[in-house]
């Protein structure tokens, strides 16, 4: 089951982008409004980073409250993170603005914001565009599309896909569009995953497939080992495909939805690899054969997030010491060094932990030439498995980050 690029309207939902300011002087739309049909229930994985911004500590107490939801409020530009009790006040400020314009409560409000950490966030410029956001809602693919460009801040092109599977003879829509370029490692990355679906399900249940679609997609992504402040990947669940209710998550139908979810949550995390800041290439770590996942991921994401390997990659140098070297120092209690296999797309550089026999320099360089690259490494021990995305580390990427703000 592949997703397919684009958005396809969903039942139950409703977005309208406007332009809030929060990016000064650009004439951009930066304030997203998704509104949801009463009945709705979301699920939300939120980033592991302890500075974690002030709308992240709003959302997860709404979180608490009620898995009811009406309405994801969205601004770019302004993470309103690392500022402190004012910070908090003026998250809450923007939230209560909407309710009061819409008549529900806060908490069945959850807010996001991306963008510059530690400055105040423009909370009256937001309040007033939220009545035109309001106005300019419809479900149309056309609003999708103005919407997953009113979250980028550093992408360079909207991540938008959609996927559709049938479950009790109902077609059943998932549209997820994510923006993410820089500041990307699990757990969550500075990323925002944010899909709709008109399947009908119990919180429970959407919450556990939403935890194991994320942990196995967008918690797979390195761009440059930093774990942002603001990072959520967030479900919305309308209710009004027509089918009966899903409360199982080992179900049959269950399954069909988790299949629909973790191919749609993949598709968009392979986009922010391939988005990367500065990234000419796009790279998958395998690895195989490990004494378990957990080796199998801190293995894969040594790799990943090795400097040396990634600078490697910019110039498309078939430096495969670079490699093993970094499988070396990943933290796990032992390595069968004699048992490890690596390879670059289908060149198998190492055999039985040395050199292979029949490695060129010449196969390595063409394999190390393609734009897209997977790094196979097989450990020989077991019957662990990860994949990690990554991208390479070019001057282009500290340029953008030296220049950020300026």
């Amino acid at each position: 089951m592949k997703s397919s690029d684009g958005g396809l309207p969903v039942s139950g939902v409703q977005l309208g982008a406007v332009s809030a300011s929060v990016y000064k002087d650009r004439g951009r739309d930066d304030l997203l409004l998704m509104a949801f049909d009463e009945g709705s229930i979301g699920a939300c994985v939120t980033t592991t980073n302890q500075f974690c911004a002030a709308p992240v500590h709003v959302l997860r107490a709404h979180l608490e409250s009620t898995s009811h939801i009406r309405y994801w409020l969205i601004n770019a530009g302004n993470a309103n993170a690392g500022t402190g009790e004012p910070g908090m006040e003026a998250c809450r400020q923007t939230v209560s603005s909407l309710a009061s314009l819409t008549d529900v409560s806060d908490d069945a409000i959850w807010p996001f914001s991306t963008g510059v950490i530690g400055e105040p966030l423009p909370v009256q410029s937001i309040c007033d565009a939220i009545p035109r956001a309001l106005n300019v809602c419809d479900s149309s693919i056309d609003a999708w599309e103005r919407a997953s460009r009113a979250i980028m801040t550093t992408d360079t092109c909207p991540k938008l896909r959609h996927i559709q599977c049938e479950i009790g003879g109902k077609t059943v829509t998932l549209t997820g569009m994510a923006k993410g370029s820089g500041m990307v490692h699990p757990n969550m990355a500075t990323m925002f995953g944010l899909i709709a679906s008109d399947v009908v399900m119990t919180a429970e249940c959407l919450r556990t497939l939403l935890g194991y679609a994320v942990n196995h997609s967008f918690n797979c992504v390195t761009v440059d080992g930093d774990t942002s402040t603001n990072d959520a990947c967030a479900i919305v669940a309308t209710q009004v495909s027509g089918h009966e209710t899903i409360s199982d998550p080992a179900s049959l139908e269950a399954q069909i939805f988790a299949g629909a979810l973790s191919s749609l949550s993949d598709d968009l995390a392979e986009m922010l690899a391939r988005d990367g800041e500065g990234a000419t290439k796009f790279v998958r770590v395998i690895c195989e054969d490990a004494t378990s996942d957990e080796d199998a991921r801190a293995i894969a994401n040594t790799v990943a997030l090795s400097p040396l390997v990634k600078t490697a990659l910019a110039a498309s140098d078939p430096n495969w010491g670079r490699i093993v070297a970094a499988v070396g120092r990943a933290p796990v209690s032992k390595i069968a060094i004699d048992r490890v296999n690596v390879w670059i797309n289908d060149v198998q550089v190492v055999e039985n932990g040395g050199r292979h026999s029949e490695y060129t320099e010449e196969a390595g360089q063409a394999a190390m030439n393609s734009v897209d690259i997977d790094i196979r490494i097989s450990m020989g021990v077991g019957s662990g498995h990860c994949r990690v995305m990554t991208c390479d580390l070019t001057k282009e990427y500290v340029r953008i980050n030296a220049e950020y703000r300026t």
